[in-house]
C-alpha cells in the first residue's frame, strides 16, 4: 500500500487502481483513508454557494470515475439520492457530515422513507456506499457555522441519479452538475 501524502498523489494512485476495469472496494477505500486532509492540496477547488452545496469536479479519471469537492454550508444537505449503480466513496476534509442511509421504497408512492442507520463522519473519515447498500442523504453537522468540505469518489461517473420524497418514497430524476470543474466556475 503506498503512502499518499497528497491530493496530487492520491490521484496518481487512483488513476494506476482504475487502469484496470476491476474495482477493488477494500483498496480504494484504504487509498483515500491514507490521503490526511491538507486545506492546501484542495483549496483551489473548495468553491462555496451560500444557497445550496456545490460539486466541484478534481479529476475525472479518463473516464473511469470522478473525484469531487463537495462544498457544503451551513445547514446545507443533500436530497435522499442513489448512485446510479455506482461506488460513492466519502471522505472527510474539513468540519463535519451526518450521513442518513435508508432502505429502497417498495414502489408505493405513498410510504415514508425508512431510515436503516446515520452516522457523523469527521475530519478523514471515509465511509461507502452503493445502491445495493441502500439510499442516503448527506447533511452539514459543522458547529459553529462551519462549512463542511467531503472529497467524492463515483465510479463509474453518472449524470443523472434518482432522488426520493422522504414522505411518499415518490422518486424523480435529477441532472447532476458541476459547480466548477478542475478549479474554474463553470
Amino acid at each position: 500500500m503506498p503512502v499518499v501524502t497528497n491530493l496530487e498523489q492520491l490521484i496518481e494512485e487512483l488513476r494506476i487502481v482504475f487502469d484496470s476495469d476491476q474495482v477493488d472496494i477494500d483498496y480504494v477505500k484504504e487509498l483515500m483513508t491514507s490521503y490526511k486532509s491538507n486545506k492546501e492540496d484542495w483549496a483551489k477547488y473548495a468553491m462555496f454557494d451560500r444557497f445550496r452545496y456545490t460539486r466541484n469536479l478534481v479529476d475525472s479519471g479518463n473516464g473511469k470515475y470522478n473525484l469531487m469537492l463537495l462544498c457544503w454550508g451551513d445547514g446545507h444537505g443533500s436530497a435522499i439520492h442513489d448512485h446510479a449503480n455506482s461506488h460513492c466513496f466519502m471522505k472527510m476534509l474539513q468540519g463535519k457530515l451526518k450521513e442518513v442511509r435508508y432502505e429502497w421504497p417498495d414502489g408505493e408512492d405513498s410510504e415514508e422513507m425508512v431510515e436503516i442507520g446515520s452516522k457523523i463522519l469527521d475530519l478523514n473519515e471515509v465511509c461507502y456506499i452503493n445502491d445495493k447498500i441502500g439510499l442516503h442523504r448527506v447533511v452539514n453537522a459543522s458547529d459553529n457555522c462551519q462549512g463542511a468540505v467531503s472529497l467524492h469518489l463515483y465510479c463509474p461517473p453518472y449524470e443523472k441519479c434518482l432522488v426520493f420524497n422522504e414522505k411518499t418514497g415518490q422518486r424523480s430524476s435529477a441532472q447532476v452538475t458541476f459547480w466548477s470543474k478542475y478549479g474554474s466556475r463553470t
